[in-house]
């Protein structure tokens, strides 16, 4: 299996920050696997990407777990700078790279999120939240960084009455890691949207496509959901 943080979860209950991609389903696999009482919680703040959500309330529909979207688009106007929130700015095409996907980076999103999922585990009595942070987003999106979910974790332990163990599971892995663990659980990734674009289909030219196939590739193995552009990789 892959890396897991270091701090041991003792919850039998967990909110599961559930984007309905790649990652967030794989994580959310994992936690129901671990036998644990799996609470999902997505968030529309505006992203151009929200069809994200539709995937995600299927899936939870189908699994039978409980599924809560929280309409945050109140914010939307301090965190709007960004191309996945500002559908009026071009979305970056190629491979993940510091100099063509700064625009993608949401101001503050993961402390955001992460505040509300701890909210939320505090007022049900769970004792941890799981997040899909992975080895790959080090480089672009510092709160993605282990020093930001350690950082978080502290605040987690003493921002309540009830400490919360923030756990991400795939913190110092990479895209095809995770992958393979959802492959090896045997994991229907049909059931995922991964594309920043909120079309009908992805269009296999954003970083976040092109980092999904990459590691289809990486595991000899077929992405299956349909693309708009032929200029994939193959698996």
């Amino acid at each position: 299996m892959s890396n897991t943080s270091s701090t041991t979860p003792t919850a039998l209950a967990t909110v599961v920050i559930y984007s309905g991609g790649m990652d967030s389903y794989t994580v959310l696999h994992r936690a129901l696997r671990e036998g644990l009482n799996v609470h999902a919680l997505s968030f529309n703040y505006g992203q151009r990407h929200a069809r994200e959500l539709e995937v995600a309330t299927q899936v939870c529909q189908q699994l039978g777990v409980p599924h809560q979207v929280v309409d945050i688009r109140a914010i939307h106007g301090l965190i709007d700078s960004s191309a996945l929130t500002d559908a009026t700015q071009a979305m970056p095409d190629g491979d993940y790279a510091d100099d063509n996907l700064r625009a993608t980076v949401v101001p503050n999103r993961n402390m955001i999120l992460l505040s509300l999922a701890i909210a939320k585990a505090v007022n049900i009595g769970a004792g941890r939240v799981d997040y899909g942070a992975h080895g790959g987003d080090h480089v672009l999106y510092p709160d993605c960084r282990p020093e930001f979910v350690d950082a978080m974790n502290q605040v987690a332990g003493i921002a309540n009455f009830d400490p919360i163990v923030l756990h991400a599971p795939y913190l110092k892995a990479t895209k095809a890691e995770i992958l393979r663990d959802g492959l090896a659980m045997g994991l229907d990734y049909r059931h995922t949207w991964t594309c920043y674009e909120g079309r009908a289909l992805a269009c296999g030219k954003c970083g976040s496509c092109r980092e999904r196939l990459e590691a289809f590739a990486a595991n000899n193995a077929t992405d299956p959901l349909a693309y708009a552009s032929t200029d994939q990789v193959n698996g």
